[in-house]
């Protein structure tokens, strides 16, 4: 798909991180751009900056985990711009389940599928027929996950589960829209392919009520910046991938009309072709015990 001066991409999770990065990047292509976030502040911030740079942008409030919110995002996109080319479903957060599986909480699983899933379903439903219906070529980009897109980390669990369900979905919507053969095509984002600075390892603080914790958790959440220097006093460097290159991958993405959005690394091949290995073989996950908690 080319990208041309004038079209329209809308993002969610758009005030920081990956979702900024991929905005700003439209930006620079001469796309007008709707920022989608549940933060008002940061989202204020960031459509402000955008504008100072010369961008065309409508920020919106949205909780993607809430349908209405998303149709009324897709509303004002279309009221405002009269297009969508792009849309990107990449708000997500964390779910600050602790220990085994059996002992998470259900609103952990609850508030994580709700935007991590739910949230992509809600954004293709409220703009995928428009895109359709206004005939132009279009991609929808959903972010995925190393964790749990390729293989789970069992010690983040919820999440690796939401995210392999965002490929299992968008492998779907790709052969959907191939069916109507229509000029709208479906992406799915690894980002990557090493570590992120982005405001994931936070997302606690937007945890809705209706989806709030059960009991006190067992530790306090670590901020990035306390996991880095835990992983420094251990003796382990950590590489982080700028967003920017994020933002890079998913243009050339579009413009090369690439389903599998995933950065070359030797450990996520390693890892699809452990994974791959133990399904033809039909053999146990060996590639997972490494994970295996004590």
């Amino acid at each position: 798909m080319e990208l041309r001066q004038g079209q329209v991409a809308v993002v969610t999770g758009a005030a920081s991180g990956i979702g900024l990065a991929m905005a700003r990047r439209f930006a620079a292509e001469g796309l007008r751009v709707v920022l989608a976030d549940v933060e008002e502040g940061a989202l204020e911030k960031a459509a402000g900056s955008l504008r100072e740079d010369g961008a065309e942008v409508l920020a919106r409030t949205v909780d993607v985990s809430e349908r209405d919110s998303v149709r009324a995002l897709a509303d004002a996109a279309y009221e405002t711009f009269g297009a969508v080319h792009v849309l990107c479903n990449n708000a997500g957060v964390g779910s600050g389940a602790e220990g085994r599986m059996w002992e998470h909480e259900v609103n952990d699983w609850k508030w994580a599928f709700a935007v991590n899933v739910w949230g992509v379903f809600h954004g293709i439903q409220a703009f995928v027929p428009r895109m359709i219906a206004g005939g132009e070529p279009g991609r929808v980009v959903n972010t995925s996950s190393g964790d749990g897109g390729i293989a789970p980390l069992p010690t983040a669990s919820v999440y690796a589960v939401t995210k392999s369900a965002v490929v299992t979905m968008t492998e779907s919507l790709y052969a959907h829209l191939k069916a109507e053969g229509v000029p709208v095509g479906a992406s799915v984002l690894f980002p990557g392919p090493h570590m992120l600075r982005t405001g994931l390892w936070e997302s606690h603080r937007n945890r809705p009520e209706r989806y709030a914790k059960e009991r006190p958790r067992k530790t306090p959440y670590r901020s990035l910046g306390q996991w880095e220097a835990a992983m420094k006093a251990a003796g382990q460097e950590i590489d982080f991938t700028p967003v920017e290159a994020v933002a890079e991958e998913v243009v050339d993405g579009i413009r090369a009309d690439r389903f599998w959005m995933l950065p070359a690394s030797e450990h996520s091949d390693r890892q699809i072709r452990a994974r791959s290995a133990s399904m033809l073989d039909r053999a146990n996950p060996a590639y997972l015990e490494r994970f295996i908690l004590d």
